[in-house]
């Protein structure tokens, strides 16, 4: 598919997405968050993809939403627009989705980045949530997310000030997986993405569903979720294939069955 904001590679069964308006620090607007999550849609549905890495640029991953959008509407406007419908979808994405991020990681942008299951961050990555300086606050998860990744009141800090961290402070407080070099965060995202890759599909995505559920729900029920999940998977070609294989000495070859 032809995109305007966006551009797609793959690899080795990884599906890349680049966010693609570097003029303005990848400032999300409401076409580049349609095409994001048609390709995101796309990937998840190609057997031939296993993992998908989303990425920017080393100046910005995403400096926030396109303000051009929303100066001059009005709330009943941007309510008829239900903006934030399309960001539900990202959720429902099944493979696993690694974000690699540098340079300034804002607003939507620090929205987006959380919608990732992995993120790898360069150590010249700037996260935050600044809306309050706009006199609005976080629409698409940014107070919900944020609470759940780095605990009630270091969100709190930083959704009342609107001032960012680093991505040091980031990685002491769970929000990304690891720090690196500006030159290596794209590199590292796709070391990490080789190695899920590799794994069995079915595996892959029950575990990521799994891992989500244990935000939502209470752990008996989280327990009762596993034990299907497992339950399930026996039943997987994959599932005889990675035994066979351990027993046998060799490689699995695991085709997702």
């Amino acid at each position: 598919m032809a995109y305007e904001y966006i551009k797609t590679a793959s690899e080795d069964g990884i599906g890349i997405i680049t966010l693609n308006r570097p003029k303005i620090l990848n400032a999300l607007n409401l076409q580049l968050i349609d095409e994001l999550v048609a390709e995101l849609e796309r990937l998840d549905r190609d057997p031939d993809i296993r993992v998908i890495v989303l990425t920017g640029n080393d100046k910005a991953f995403a400096a926030g939403a396109d303000i051009n959008e929303m100066a001059e509407a009005s709330a009943i406007e941007i309510m008829k627009r239900d903006q934030f419908a399309v960001w539900d979808r990202m959720s429902l994405i099944s493979k696993p989705i690694i974000g690699a991020v540098s340079g300034f990681v804002l607003g939507g942008g620090c929205e987006l980045m959380m919608n990732c299951d992995i993120v790898i961050a360069s150590e010249t990555a700037v996260i935050g949530q600044p809306e309050i300086k706009l006199g609005v606050m976080p629409g698409a998860g940014g107070t919900q997310r944020l609470t759940r990744a780095v605990g009630m009141r270091k969100a709190m800090e930083m959704l009342l000030t609107g001032e960012p961290i680093s991505a040091k402070e980031a990685l002491r407080y769970g929000l990304v997986n690891r720090v690196v070099p500006v030159e290596a965060y794209f590199q590292e995202a796709l070391k990490l993405a080789k190695q899920i890759a590799v794994q069995p599909p079915l595996a892959v995505q029950v575990i990521k569903k799994a891992v989500h559920k244990a935000e939502d729900l209470p752990l008996a029920e989280g327990m009762d979720y596993e034990r299907n999940g497992f339950y399930l998977l026996l039943a997987s070609e994959d599932r005889k294939e990675g035994m066979q294989a351990f027993l046998n000495k060799r490689k699995p070859r695991f085709t997702g069955n």
